[in-house]
This record gives C-alpha cells, sequence and structure tokens, in this order.
C-alpha cells in the first residue's frame, strides 16, 4: 500500500504493484548516476521524525540496511553526530526545508565540512534560492531537485547543467492551461491518466535540447500549487502570486527570501520571513505586494520568523484557515 502525504487534501491510499515501484526506484538511481553516485554508497536522509521506540527501531533497522543515517532532532549534540557522520557519505537527500535547516546549524556551529559529497537531493518541497548558500556552505554542493509525487512516480530530476529532464520512461507530462496533467506509464495496480496532479509548471518547448545531452523532453519551472485562494477584501487571487513576488524580489533585486504566509481570515495576510529585513528590502516586498494584491489586502509581515510545519513535516509556504 501506498499513501499521499495530504499536502493538498485528504490523504489518499492505494495499491502499488512492486514492478512500478522498482521502475521507480531505478528512475531515481538513474538520475544519482549523472552524478557518480552508487546506490550503495553511505548516505545522509532527511525525512520526518519518528517520536515512538518502535518507529525508531524500524527506521534503524532500514536505514543500516541501506547504508543511510539520518538526524531525528536539531539539537546541537546530534548535529554534531550528524555532521561527523557527513564527512564519510556520498550524499545526502530528503525534505528541502530540513537539509537548509540543518546546513544553517553546521555552518553557526562551524562544524567540519565534508569532502566527498557528490550530490544533494532535495524533494518533496520547493527549492528556495536562499537554501543555496547554506547548502553549498556545509556540504560544498549546491540542493538539487527531484520532482515527483506518490500517485504518479518520479516525474523529473535535475541534471548538472540545471534542467529538470523528465522520466519520458515513466510518464507522459502535458501542461494545460499552466497546470501539469501526469499519465503514469509503469503503474497497472493504480493507473493514471492524465492526472491534476496539483502543481502549475512550464514545459520547455520540444525543441530545447540541455547542453549535458540528454534527450528527454525539460521542466523549466515548477510554479506552486494549484487550487489554494487567497481572499482578499473584494477580490480572490491564486496563491502562485505569492511564487512571483518572491520570484521578481531575488530575480530583479538579487534578494532572496525563505518566506512562509498565513491567511486566517479574509483580507488579511502574515507573511513570514526567516531572513532579517532591512528598510529597503522590506519596502521593495511591501511594493510587490500592493502591485499583485492592488491593496485588496491588508498584511503584516513579521521579520526573523519560525515556520509552521503540517503534513508528516513537509513545509508549506501558504497556509489558509479561511472557512470557504
Amino acid at each position: 500500500m501506498a499513501n499521499t502525504s495530504g499536502t493538498s487534501g485528504e490523504s489518499l491510499k492505494f495499491k502499488r504493484n512492486e514492478v512500478a515501484d522498482s521502475f521507480n526506484r531505478a528512475a531515481s538511481l538513474r538520475g544519482y548516476s549523472w552524478y557518480g553516485v552508487k546506490p550503495w554508497e553511505r548516505n545522509g536522509y532527511f525525512w520526518g521524525v519518528n517520536v515512538t521506540l518502535l518507529e525508531r527501531f524500524k527506521s534503524k533497522i532500514l536505514d543500516f540496511l541501506q547504508n543511510r543515517f539520518r538526524i531525528f532532532t536539531y539539537k546541537e549534540n546530534e548535529i554534531k553526530k550528524f555532521a561527523r557522520k557527513t564527512l564519510k557519505a556520498t550524499y545526502i537527500h530528503g525534505y528541502s526545508s530540513m537539509i537548509y535547516q540543518t546546513a544553517i546549524l553546521i555552518n553557526k556551529l562551524n562544524l567540519p565540512k565534508p569532502q566527498n559529497i557528490k550530490l544533494v537531493k532535495g524533494t518533496s518541497e520547493k527549492i528556495l534560492d536562499a537554501y543555496q548558500p547554506e547548502i553549498q556552505q556545509a556540504f560544498g554542493k549546491k540542493i538539487i531537485s527531484e520532482y515527483g509525487a506518490t500517485e504518479s512516480g518520479i516525474i523529473a530530476f535535475e541534471c548538472k547543467f540545471g534542467a529538470m529532464h523528465i522520466n519520458m520512461e515513466g510518464v507522459l507530462v502535458e501542461e494545460v492551461d499552466n497546470e501539469i496533467l501526469v499519465t503514469n506509464l509503469q503503474m497497472n495496480s493504480f493507473p493514471i491518466i492524465r492526472y491534476k496532479l496539483g502543481d502549475y509548471i512550464k514545459l520547455a518547448p520540444k525543441n530545447q535540447k540541455c547542453s549535458c545531452g540528454l534527450q528527454h523532453r525539460i521542466i523549466l519551472e515548477v510554479t506552486g500549487r494549484i487550487g489554494e485562494n487567497i481572499y482578499g477584501k473584494k477580490e480572490v487571487y491564486p496563491s502562485l502570486y505569492l511564487y512571483y513576488i518572491f520570484k521578481n524580489l531575488s530575480k530583479v533585486y538579487n534578494i532572496k527570501l525563505n518566506y512562509q504566509v498565513v491567511q486566517e481570515e479574509k483580507g488579511s495576510l502574515t507573511f513570514f520571513i526567516e531572513q532579517s529585513l532591512n528598510n529597503s528590502s522590506k519596502q521593495k516586498l511591501i511594493d510587490q505586494i500592493d502591485q499583485y494584491f492592488y491593496k485588496d489586502i491588508a498584511f503584516l509581515i513579521n521579520d526573523n520568523a519560525l515556520f509552521i510545519k503540517e503534513n508528516k513535516g513537509k513545509l508549506k509556504n501558504f497556509i489558509s484557515k479561511v472557512k470557504k
């Protein structure tokens, strides 16, 4: 049995046949091979926190069998222990936000940095531009993206040149009104055809090729979740606007921010920003918010903020508590 995280609604449980499961692992390992990573090599894993002794015991057995180690808390002694283990690791992978937070602490504590890391892979969450400097400092590599879903399997994997190559042997990907539609070619037990995964994407033209030489089609960007609305005093807006607000700050002004936006009631938003904002950066953020919401929404900006995590430790950039 497999089940989705429930990030965009109620969790879905379904049967996944072994052949499809094996193909999905092979597709992921093919991406690893682009970085010279072998599946049996030592690796660090970031995937939620198990709180019961039984679950921790199960995780330790699975980790042992896969030559894998993971971190359960962000306590200083655990961070130091994890950092020592990375010195002999080849790759690290898991939730993007967890890799980023661990990197911050490793850098803050000035711990020894690994020299043999070939791959840092983030999955299940969006990789924000602001993650890269801390992760590169801590692990010596930029974090790259594996894009997929429980229902579809691996959809795309990022190569060394930064292109997201579609796993064309496993899925068919269409872009309709900026929305991704996925058809899985391997899962007989739970076939999905033109399945609306719930993401906005942008496909590269069919004739666009990557410098790495791979011929797979390319996803230029995964821009955000579909179906989450922001409610103003008068109008309704797609939550995708938040993506463009922070993308513009990064692209135009080189202001890279980690953010989470929460709507408690209609006509109001609270912006939580992890970094400190000086007056200039804060004003540019205000200008972008006004540009997209036309003063239809009152907002509060909190910098030096902590984020809320939901759904087994997954980070959502927009949380709506508005009753529809």
